[in-house]
């Protein structure tokens, strides 16, 4: 009777450990090394493929860099993908959007497209708690194929922004992002911005449950036709999405990847957390932005509602032989 026990433990063990998702890592942030762990995966985007990632607000020096991007995006025959944002700045009004995008430098290498220059569309939710659709833009229906690029950092409102928050406010237009950050309640972004909604406004645990929802929307959009990247550089505790962001106080961690996004945004949260800081190199202050905003509560719920695991496989790709 013991033994048949300690069998069956075991093959739970087995179970559990095989139901890990896989997370890819490389310490290197290079633009080999970025193709190197997009391979690493084993799915090939193909067809039509959109790279979704921030272009970054006018004077916001931290977003990725079209050189280091270029042959990612090269290898999967890829277009850039953006979407308007909700509040003022450099890239709420499409015109002024394609003026940073072309400041920025992107338009000058690679084909880009801002999805919700025309108009919008709405695709089906699973998760119906708060939001009845995700309010996207309509372009996402011209691909096949996603990569989502994010660089992982922090957040003012989410805490953090990784591959989840890229999925569901990247993605969402600009009255799609009113729609997830009131949990809802409106798709006006004049409205979502006045001091007396503010004030009454969903809490923030209800626009984490909102931005995983979305993201899951989309995951399921493409069919599940998405492959997640995180990279872990220039890690301020503001989001590409702020013109004038703190200076990073941590240094550089390299490039997370997998098929589940659940996974590598709490692998990235791992590796911040357990970090063992020291002066010059401290992750304190970006710790502290994600805890106050309670930033990892959207992967508690992201696994809650079956989008992906917070348990995962931890595979560091070796260095390339020089």
């Amino acid at each position: 009777m013991k033994k048949n026990l300690l069998i069956v433990c075991a093959l739970l063990a087995s179970m559990m450990a095989s139901a890990q998702s896989k997370v890819y890592f490389t310490k290197e942030i290079t633009p080999e090394s970025l193709v190197r762990i997009y391979k690493a995966l084993g799915v090939e985007a193909t067809g039509r493929v959109a790279v979704k990632i921030s272009t970054g607000e006018g004077g916001n020096p931290h977003y990725l860099k079209p050189p280091f991007i270029r042959g990612l995006v090269e290898e999967v025959n890829g277009t850039i993908v953006e979407c308007c944002t909700a509040y003022g700045g450099t890239r709420q009004d499409p015109q002024k959007h394609w003026e940073t995008i072309h400041e920025h430098g992107f338009d000058s290498i690679f084909a880009v497209d801002l999805m919700d220059e025309f108009g919008e569309i709405r695709i089906p939710i699973k998760d119906k708690t708060h939001l009845k659709y995700d309010i996207v833009g309509e372009h996402l229906a011209n691909y096949d194929f996603m990569i989502n690029l994010a660089h992982f950092k922090g957040h003012a409102m989410g805490g953090f922004g990784g591959v989840l928050k890229n999925a569901s406010i990247g993605v969402a237009s600009t009255n799609g992002k009113a729609y997830i950050h009131s949990a809802g309640k409106t798709a006006d972004p004049k409205l979502m911005w006045t001091r007396d909604y503010l004030a009454a406004g969903p809490t923030q645990d209800l626009f984490l449950e909102s931005m995983a929802a979305a993201a899951q929307a989309v995951h399921n959009y493409f069919g599940g036709r998405v492959i997640y990247i995180n990279v872990m550089n220039n890690m301020s505790v503001d989001c590409d999405c702020d013109g004038h962001p703190a200076t990073p106080e941590l240094q550089d961690m390299g490039i997370m990847a997998s098929l589940d996004p659940v996974a590598v945004d709490q692998a990235c949260l791992d590796k911040v957390f357990n970090y063992q800081g020291k002066p010059g190199d401290d992750n304190k202050p970006l710790i502290k932005r994600i805890n106050r905003q309670h930033g990892t509560y959207i992967t508690d719920y992201a696994e809650r509602i079956g989008f992906g695991s917070k348990s995962y496989e931890l595979i560091e790709l070796e260095a390339p032989k020089k």
